[in-house]
C-alpha cells in the first residue's frame, strides 16, 4: 500500500496503535503458569474492546487470535495447553484490521531469568531491525534493509533465518513489496517508495538459517536453533520511516 491521505495515515496509526498495546499486555501477562492459550484469550476480548480484528483469525482462519511460539518454535505457534516456564523464550506476533487498515508486530522475549544466549539474540534483534530501518528511505532499495540486518547478525556470530520475510502491508495482512529479506537478495532491487507501508522483521538464529513445518500446517519450528523475531509496521516517509507500532 501507498500512504497518500490524511485518512490512510489516521487509518493506519489507529491500528498500529491497537496491535502494540495488545502486544504489550501480553509481554506484560507472559509470566511462568500461564498458558499460551489463556494469553490468546486476553487478545480476543483486547481486539474485540478496541473494535479491531484479528488478522490471522479474519484473514486466514488462524485457530488463534494471535500467533505465540515457544522456544523450538519461530513462527506461527498454535495457542494451546502448553504452559509457560522461566526462562522459555517467546514471541508474541499481533496483527490485526480496522476499518480496512492493517497492523503487523511482534517480539521474542525471555521469561524471567533464561539462558544468556536467549537474551543475546532477542537484543540483537532489535539491533539489526535498528539498522535496517536506517535504509528505510524513498528511493532506497529494498534489499538493502537485509544487507544491513543479515551483517548485524554476523558481526555478533549469529545467523539469519531466510526463509521467513517481512512483506508489505496495508490494506490487507500481506502485499506488495511481497518479501523483504533478512539478507542481501541480489535479484530483489525494488525501490522504497514515498508512502510505502511495510513490515520489517528481523528473524535472528544462533545457527539454521531455514525454518520447517512441524506438521499441524501452521507452525514454523527449527532443528537445532534459538531464534529470535523483532518486527513493526511502518511508513516510508523523507523524513524516515513512521514505526505506527512502537
Amino acid at each position: 500500500m501507498i500512504a497518500r491521505t490524511e485518512e490512510d495515515f489516521n487509518g493506519l496509526k489507529e491500528i498500529g496503535k491497537i496491535v502494540a498495546s495488545i502486544r504489550n499486555e501480553l509481554v506484560q501477562r507472559t509470566v511462568p503458569g500461564i498458558t499460551t492459550k489463556e494469553l490468546d484469550d486476553l487478545a480476543g476480548e483486547l481486539f474485540e474492546k478496541s473494535g479491531s480484528i484479528s488478522a490471522p483469525k479474519g484473514e486466514y482462519d488462524f485457530p488463534g487470535y494471535t500467533c505465540i511460539s515457544v522456544n523450538e518454535e519461530v513462527a506461527h505457534g498454535i495457542p494451546g495447553p502448553r504452559v509457560i516456564k522461566e526462562g522459555d523464550l517467546v514471541n508474541i506476533d499481533v496483527s490485526g484490521s480496522k476499518n480496512g487498515y492493517f497492523a503487523d508486530t511482534g517480539i521474542s522475549i525471555v521469561v524471567g531469568k533464561g539462558e544468556e544466549v536467549l537474551t543475546k539474540i532477542c537484543e540483537v534483534a532489535k539491533e539489526a531491525f535498528d539498522a535496517g530501518i536506517k535504509k528505510a528511505n524513498p528511493g532506497s532499495k529494498i534489499n538493502g534493509i537485509g544487507k544491513v540486518v543479515y551483517q548485524t547478525a554476523r558481526q555478533h556470530g549469529l545467523t539469519v533465518i531466510k526463509n521467513l520475510t517481512g512483506h508489505g502491508i496495508g490494506r490487507s495482512i500481506h502485499e506488495k513489496p511481497n518479501y523483504i529479506y533478512n539478507y542481501y537478495e541480489r535479484s530483489d532491487n525494488g525501490l522504497l517508495q514515498e508512502g510505502m507501508v511495510i513490515a520489517v522483521e528481523p528473524f535472528i538464529s544462533t545457527k539454521d538459517e531455514e525454518v520447517i513445518e512441524q506438521g499441524d500446517g501452521w507452525t514454523y519450528v527449527t532443528e537445532n536453533s534459538y531464534v529470535a523475531q523483532y518486527e513493526h509496521t511502518m511508513i516510508i516517509t523523507k523524513n524516515g520511516p513512521i514505526i505506527l507500532t512502537l
